[in-house]
């Protein structure tokens, strides 16, 4: 176990590493070794090829790191309570997250590598890589806005650079000015995918869009909305004119499954392996499903429920097991409240499941009550279940879910839950990896909730938020297909009870049936509901679901949707939760020493936080967004 102090140590050092590294080298021997398998001669990679710096870009484009997920993501589903830590809520969720290294310096280091090459070509040879550099400044804006998130003003604009006649030593921009220079430059790109005349094409080079400039213009166009949205508490008029902007552009935004920007880098093997699976190493080990949020799914019959978390380990032939030997009082009560038994030659055994059936059965969250391990007798069947739903000395059953990390990786191994000295099912297929980040629902959500605040140039807001809910459960089940997560496809022919966890037709047209997934024209109630659904298709993108959380103070207190848990009688008020990541001091000896003090100072940083602290000293775009639980302002 690595102990907080010790996640401190490990991530400065990686930050110490990162602010070394802003300037750094390009054309490492390893790139240098990527150029020969070209069909070049090595002495002829002087020049590197803009298509292979593209496509090496997207290479480093990773806002989902191992680090991120390790150290970060359960802290930011704290905040939220989207996650219920295994061993129940305790005052360690207000703890926060420290800084992780600025990963929009990965993808800078080609930006200016492109900027660098096409320096030393004529003017009419240059313009034929417009595209090229445009497409990787959408990528670069997209890390920006990722790493600004976490914690504020971030080094950009003078990163990356030292390679090329830069600085070693990068000002810190503020994120204010860093939106406005953001915005300029996916119109910029967006005039270039539309107007560019004979461009370099890059086909295979392009795992997103295989070069196709109409779709990139629209995910430049899209992604302006995720800056109106951080915009929407300290400048709401400018939000507003950017969507107006947006959704009166020729060039649309993201529509429909091929515009999506949800792809996989690579088939086979790299130089590093991770580029195709992902890591090898797991995560979220202790976050548990929120009881409240699985619930919730389950109650409107959201098929999503399936996606984002896993089965629990009682399958039938586990209850079973546990009633055939005697031990029906081991068999939790929430789930023998959807289990129907017979008497069979003097016992009784499983027959069928009820309630809402398989698969919704297998699917149960964690309750939030503070410590609740502490108390066995009332939540016993959720946090001793490790001596509750332990059959033997090999085989204990998990009656609860957890998120679905195969999701996030394609090296995860899967074992069946069977019955001690039952038959060894596993699947150990090693799987290219599939990541979403900017999708059509996405667009919608922002879309409906841009509607309610009046903004010009949109329509209904049921229109918008209708499509955005059907389509996040569709890309989700899309990508659980991608991913082949578990029970994808495939019951493994074991239990007769068992169900795929597949969309079934018609299951969105009943799910949008229910009330919690419309809009009735009562503005704060609906705009809850679109942040909730935000929440909810942030699931697997955890920054974007802290930051919607953060600026819409959803989930809120005494909710009739969603509601969110007050720990104030324990200690731990909704002022107190974390809205930022935590920074260490630097030292004296690092070069960029005066510049973060500087970058600190300006923005109110202290680098000792203790209770409250992460919640007074908010980024630029959080300040006047409303406190945890206190639910969204129409702005």
């Amino acid at each position: 176990m690595i102990m907080k102090n010790e996640k401190y140590i490990i991530k400065k050092s990686k930050l110490f590493g990162a602010a070394l590294l802003i300037g750094g080298c390009v054309l490492t021997t390893s790139c240098l070794d990527e150029f020969t398998e070209t069909n070049q001669k090595k002495d002829s990679v002087a020049n590197a090829d803009p298509k292979y710096l593209f496509a090496q870009g997207v290479l480093s484009f990773e806002p989902s790191d191992y680090t991120y997920w390790f150290f970060n993501a359960a802290d930011f589903y704290n905040n939220l309570q989207t996650s219920i830590p295994t061993g129940s809520v305790s005052e360690s969720v207000i703890e926060g997250s420290e800084q992780q290294s600025y990963k929009c310096i990965e993808v800078l280091k080609y930006v200016n590598a492109l900027k660098h090459e096409r320096s030393k070509m004529n003017a009419v040879q240059s313009a034929k890589y417009d595209n090229i550099a445009s497409a990787m400044d959408v990528l670069a804006v997209y890390m920006g806005i990722f790493d600004s998130d976490f914690c504020g003003d971030i080094p950009f604009t003078e990163a990356a650079n030292f390679r090329y006649g830069g600085t070693l030593t990068p000002k810190y921009d503020r994120v204010e000015d860093l939106y406005t220079l953001w915005i300029s430059t996916l119109d910029k790109a967006v005039a270039s995918f539309t107007t560019a005349k004979d461009q370099v094409e890059l086909g295979s080079q392009d795992v997103i869009y295989k070069g196709d400039w109409k779709k990139w213009a629209k995910l430049a166009n899209s992604l302006k909305l995720k800056i109106a949205a951080r915009l929407i508490s300290q400048k709401p008029d400018l939000a507003k004119t950017i969507v107006s902007q947006v959704v009166a552009a020729p060039c649309g935004v993201l529509d429909g499954k091929e515009d999506d920007f949800l792809f996989h880098k690579a088939d086979g093997h790299t130089e590093n392996s991770d580029y195709v699976y992902h890591w090898n190493n797991g995560v979220l080990a202790g976050a548990g499903a929120s009881q409240k949020y699985v619930d919730f799914l389950i109650k409107n019959k959201d098929p999503r429920v399936r996606f984002f978390y896993t089965k629990n380990s009682w399958n039938s032939k586990i209850v079973d097991l546990f009633l055939a030997s005697g031990r029906k009082s081991d068999i939790p009560s929430y789930i023998m409240k959807n289990v129907k038994t017979k008497m069979e030659n003097g016992k009784e055994v499983f027959e069928s499941w009820t309630g809402p059936g398989e698969p919704w059965v297998r699917y149960y969250g964690l309750p939030g009550a503070f410590d609740a391990a502490k108390n066995p007798a009332q939540y016993g069947d959720w946090f001793d279940y490790a001596n509750r739903c332990k059959f033997d000395e090999q085989n204990t059953y998990r009656p609860f879910s957890l998120y679905q990390t195969e999701m996030l990786q394609g090296r995860i191994d899967f074992t069946l839950p069977v019955v001690p000295k039952g038959p060894v099912i596993e699947d150990l297929e090693d799987r290219p990896w599939y990541g979403m980040y900017l999708t059509t629902a996405e667009v919608n959500l922002y879309l409906a909730e841009f509607a309610i605040y009046g903004t010009p140039g949109l329509g209904n807001a049921s229109v918008y938020f209708n499509k955005a809910v059907r389509s996040s459960v569709t890309e989700y089940d899309r990508l659980a297909s991608l991913n082949k997560i578990p029970y994808y496809g495939t019951t493994y022919g074991y239990d007769p009870h068992e169900k795929t966890i597949d969309l079934v037709d018609g299951e969105v047209d009943a799910m949008m049936t229910h009330s919690d997934y419309q809009l009735t024209g009562d503005k704060a109630l609906d705009l809850e509901k679109i942040f909730l659904q935000q929440i909810l298709h942030f699931t697997y993108q955890p920054v974007d679901q802290f930051v919607t959380g953060r600026r819409s103070g959803c989930p809120k207190f005494n909710s009739s949707l969603i509601t969110r848990e007050d720990y104030s009688k324990n200690q731990m008020p909704a002022d107190y939760y974390p809205r930022r990541t935590s920074v260490s001091a630097p030292t004296p000896t690092d070069i960029m020493f005066n510049i973060i003090s500087e970058a600190y100072s300006r923005q109110g940083f202290s680098t000792t936080p203790s209770n409250g602290v992460l919640n007074r000293e908010r980024v630029w775009q959080d300040m006047n967004a409303p406190q945890w639980g206190a639910g969204p302002v129409i702005r």
